[in-house]
C-alpha cells in the first residue's frame, strides 16, 4: 500500500515543466551543503555529487533557481516520509525542467535522515518533488526486480525538525486534491548552498 502512495507523490512535481539549461557548472564540492530553511527551524543537508551526479546538479540547478523557495510541505506520512517540492505556499505548482534519470543503483539507500527523489510509477519520471526518509525503508530501494527512489543526499543536523513535521496531523486537501497532507502550513522558506 505505501509503495503505491509512494509512487504518486510525484505526481504533482510534473504539472509545469521549465527549460533546463545544459549542465551548469556548479561549485566543485564533491559533497554539496546546504541550509533549508523551514518555519519549524533548519535542516542542514550534505548532497552526494558522487553517488548521484545528475540529480544533485539538477537540484542545485532548483536551488539557484530559487524553485524551493516558499515551498509547501505537501506530504506527510508517519513514520515514513516527508515531501517538498512540487508546490509554492500558495499552491502553485514547482516549474519541472522535465523527467530525471533513475540514479537509484548508486549504492545509497532510503535509509533514516536520507534524501531522495519522488517520481511516476516510470522510473525515470522524477522531477522536482524530492523527500526525507523519516524511517530506513527498504521497500524503496531497487532490488533485482525494479528501480528504486534515488537516494542523492543526508541530513547531518536538524533531523529533529524534520520529526517535528511528522507529529502534525494531516488529511485531505481539497486544492491539492491529496491526501496526507499537514492540516498545519509547513513551509520551506528558503534553500541555500552552503560556502
Amino acid at each position: 500500500m505505501r509503495v503505491v502512495l509512494l509512487l504518486l507523490l510525484g505526481l504533482a512535481s510534473q504539472v509545469i515543466y521549465a527549460a533546463c539549461p545544459a549542465e551548469e557548472i556548479y561549485p566543485d564540492a564533491h559533497y554539496p551543503e546546504l541550509t533549508i530553511e523551514t518555519n519549524l527551524g533548519e535542516i542542514v543537508v550534505e548532497l552526494d555529487r558522487g553517488r548521484a551526479p545528475l540529480t544533485v546538479n539538477r537540484f542545485l540547478h532548483y536551488v539557484k533557481n530559487k524553485a524551493y523557495d516558499d515551498n509547501l510541505v505537501h506530504r506527510v506520512m508517519a513514520d515514513y516520509v516527508v515531501q517538498t517540492g512540487a508546490f509554492k505556499s500558495d499552491f502553485s505548482a514547482v516549474k519541472s525542467c522535465g523527467q530525471l534519470f533513475n540514479e537509484s543503483g548508486n549504492g545509497l539507500n532510503n535509509d533514516r535522515g536520507t534524501l531522495a527523489m519522488a517520481r511516476y510509477d516510470d522510473p525515470h519520471s522524477a522531477g522536482s518533488s524530492f523527500y526525507i526518509n523519516l524511517k530506513d525503508n527498504e521497500n524503496l530501494n531497487p532490488n533485482k526486480k525494479s528501480w528504486g527512489y534515488t537516494v542523492f543526499g543526508y541530513v547531518i543536523s536538524g533531523m529533529e525538525v524534520v520529526d517535528l513535521m511528522a507529529q502534525g496531523k494531516t488529511g485531505y486537501n481539497a486544492q491539492l486534491e491529496a491526501s496526507d497532507v499537514p492540516e498545519k502550513t509547513i513551509t520551506i522558506k528558503h534553500v541555500r548552498l552552503n560556502q
